[in-house]
């Protein structure tokens, strides 16, 4: 640790251990990972590990090309005043597209990046580096390694989140981290250290664990929780996330705790940056509101954020009716989008980077009993298929996270992590031997890598790909979100005289995106002629789902994720879930977004003016012959779309 953390003299973090399930309680280090640390001493003759040879491994070397941080133009860091009209689509192009001057390089977001400058990483066989935080080479990444990751990429990572990320812990000596497979992993692992397994069998109620979640939630994290027969407690949201207060929010759901169910629950799951499904920002007051609950209830919070980076203030803009407004906190034209805007506190220290100085931190920054467990991950940064990220918590806690991971997944995969290391970090030129070669070759063209500084123009310039391709759809939905009927009718006491009428209906509605990869439609179903018809025989689900499969016709050829398979529990997918559709704006090429949202505004107009029941019926009944044979049931749809 630095000299600085070694004189802080801010409180430790609280002590949590109470919280640790019985299977964590008894763990304890692995007894071969002990020996590792032996395994680098110089001349050491290495008879105690069971390593293959790292002579027999068949790659001599890894090598890829890769892109320069500057591909992509960012978007402005500030929302824009006075915010725009809603159906002005011009105006909206226009800030979203807007570069600053510092990147004159940048290149356009609909050139071909395949077209665009690339530079070369080479990772060795062999390096002559010494320093095991600094030597990236096959001979290392691809042996059996530490749990908590491969050391010259861990060093980054750890400097990278204590220094950028989250340079205002309020705790002792501030996070420490480990590198996980994924978030999708660092959950699991959570879940194993935090909770119980619990049987009906064989279990007292009283014992039974659970996991507070958004009312809406990552439909994969919720698959984790089932299995080990922990209570799922739902807590309401808004367009920002989870409520602290009011009927169904946080306090509510604690407070009035019904104890048959089993023991309050102890774990939080939230997504608060671009959450997943409903893409809301959790501004730093609800954080604060939040965070105070969740210590006088002694509840632990598990930040699931991949899309952490993607915050969009021209949707921040959009969103507020006027800047003058009591009730507005969420704009404010003369300072960055950081926390509802408002003033940094005293003693505030910046990230060092302005990008990450305008978004809203995350809420380890306001930590001051060390209760917030983070889960990032390079999957929607580098590729979902690198299967690498990071879990950021107080040290006791990443202590037993080691241990878990000492026994299951051991590290990331040792190819991922080289390459990563390389991209970011490249070659210590400096520390090789005079007269031998440079060993690897990094990201940039003078090979030493990306650095931090890279890294962030990366981000930075994806968050404004992502920014243009919400605005994009976005628009196209809110300009299509009425059906427009005209037709002539005759004038009252005026047989021949005819006048034209105009009805208007909305049929859509939704919250511009603030963050993440996802726009969440709500369908206005209670607007369509035969509503009340299924309202009758309670089959609403079924009119969603007959919707959701008209889309998947031609010529529309749109397959939205239905809401049921966000829905936490039975009921709000009963209740509220049919009514919406998770529309992912992140995946499809760029060229794709227009026309595919158009496609589905046209796809909904037409099926609002569908009158006949037997119209609906048919499409229902055809499901498994026609539609299960191209894209799988509505039921299968969760497994077809993945963990996205």
């Amino acid at each position: 640790m630095s000299s600085f953390q070694d004189q802080d003299s801010r409180p430790a973090p609280k002590d949590l251990t109470h919280h640790f399930s019985r299977t964590t309680k008894a763990r304890v280090p692995s007894s071969i990972k002990q020996f590792y640390k032996y395994f680098q001493i110089p001349g050491i003759g290495q008879l105690a590990g069971g390593l293959p040879n790292q002579y027999y491994f068949p790659f001599d070397t890894l090598e890829a090309s890769v892109a320069r941080p500057d591909r992509w133009k960012p978007t402005p860091n500030t929302p824009v005043d006075p915010p725009p009209a809603a159906d002005d689509a011009d105006v909206i192009a226009r800030l979203s597209l807007q570069e600053k001057k510092s990147n004159k390089n940048a290149v356009s977001s609909t050139s071909s990046p395949l077209n665009q400058p690339q530079d070369a990483i080479r990772v060795p066989h062999t390096s002559s580096q010494k320093d095991l935080l600094k030597k990236i080479d096959l001979a290392t990444a691809l042996q059996y390694g530490q749990a908590q990751g491969y050391p010259p990429l861990y060093y980054f990572i750890r400097q990278f989140t204590q220094n950028h990320l989250h340079p205002n812990c309020p705790y002792k000596g501030g996070p420490e981290v480990i590198l996980s497979a994924g978030n999708t992993d660092g959950w699991s692992k959570v879940l194993q250290t935090f909770t119980n397994e619990w049987s009906e069998e064989k279990d007292w109620v009283r014992d039974r664990d659970g996991v507070l979640v958004e009312h809406f939630t990552f439909g994969n994290a919720m698959t984790a929780v089932t299995p080990r027969g922990l209570n799922i407690a739902p807590v309401a949201i808004d367009d920002e996330g989870m409520l602290a207060e009011g009927p169904g929010g946080l306090r509510d759901v604690l407070e009035n705790w019904d104890f048959k169910k089993g023991r309050r629950p102890r774990l939080m799951y939230t997504i608060t940056m671009g959450q997943n499904p409903t893409s809301g920002v959790l501004s730093l007051q609800r954080r604060r509101d939040i965070y105070e609950l969740c210590c006088k209830y002694d509840v632990i919070i598990v930040e699931d954020d991949p899309y952490w980076y993607l915050q969009y203030p021209t949707a921040t803009a959009k969103n507020t009716t006027t800047t003058f407004h009591p009730s507005n906190q969420d704009f404010n034209p003369d300072v960055p989008m950081f926390a509802n805007a408002e003033p940094r506190p005293a003693g505030w220290k910046s990230s060092g980077y302005d990008f990450l100085d305008s978004i809203v931190p995350s809420s380890i920054q306001i930590d001051t009993e060390g209760r917030v467990i983070r889960l990032d991950t390079f999957s929607k940064t580098v590729a979902p298929g690198c299967r690498v990220g990071w879990i950021t918590a107080q040290p006791a806690v990443i202590e037993k996270i080691q241990y878990i991971t000492e026994t299951s997944t051991q590290q990331p995969s040792g190819f991922v992590q080289s390459m990563l290391a390389e991209l970011l970090l490249g070659p210590d030129h400096s520390g090789i031997e005079s007269g031998k070669p440079k060993d690897g070759k990094g990201g940039l063209q003078d090979g030493k890598g990306w650095k931090a500084d890279g890294w962030v123009r990366w981000i930075e310039g994806l968050r404004g790909n992502y920014e243009r391709r919400m605005n994009k759809m976005a628009t196209i939905i809110d300009n299509g979100k009425y059906l427009v009927k005209s037709g002539r009718r005759s004038s009252l006491g005026d047989d021949e005289e005819e006048w034209s009428v105009i009805e208007k209906k909305q049929i859509m509605s939704f919250d511009w995106p603030v963050g993440g990869m996802f726009l969440w439609l709500k369908i206005v179903f209670e607007n369509h002629p035969l509503y009340s018809t299924f309202k009758k025989s309670s089959e609403m689900e079924r009119l969603a789902r007959a919707l959701w499969l008209f889309l998947t016709t031609k010529p529309y050829l749109v397959l939205a994720s239905p809401g049921g398979i966000f829905s936490p529990s039975a009921e709000i997918r009963e209740r509220d879930g049919w009514k919406y559709f998770r529309l992912c704006f992140a995946a499809v090429n760029d060229d794709e977004v227009e026309p595919i949202s158009h496609r589905l505004v046209d796809g909904i107009n037409a099926f609002f003016r569908i009158k006949d029941r037997k119209t609906i019926e048919k499409l229902l009944e055809e499901e498994d012959a026609s539609v299960a044979d191209r894209v799988g049931t509505v039921a299968g749809v969760a497994q077809m779309l993945g963990p996205c």
